[in-house]
């Protein structure tokens, strides 16, 4: 996965995001596919919701190409 600096993630728009306040960075493959497994792993361990989860997907899967 591509390195993201502080001041690269500080500098992204909010649309190279998958959820609101700069979560889940999807600005290229490599990290929307991290953002996939991360929103998994998320809700397994309760700390984000099933619908949060599918938005995630519908963004990374938008970037990834997948329908």
């Amino acid at each position: 996965m591509a390195t993201l600096t502080s001041k690269q993630r500080k500098a992204m728009p909010q649309k190279e995001f998958a959820l609101p306040g700069k979560r889940f960075p999807v600005n290229d493959k490599s990290h929307a596919a991290n953002a996939k497994a991360r929103a998994t792993q998320g809700v397994k361990a309760g700390t984000l919701s099933p619908s949060q989860a599918k938005k995630v997907d519908a963004a990374a899967n938008k970037v990834l190409k997948k329908k």
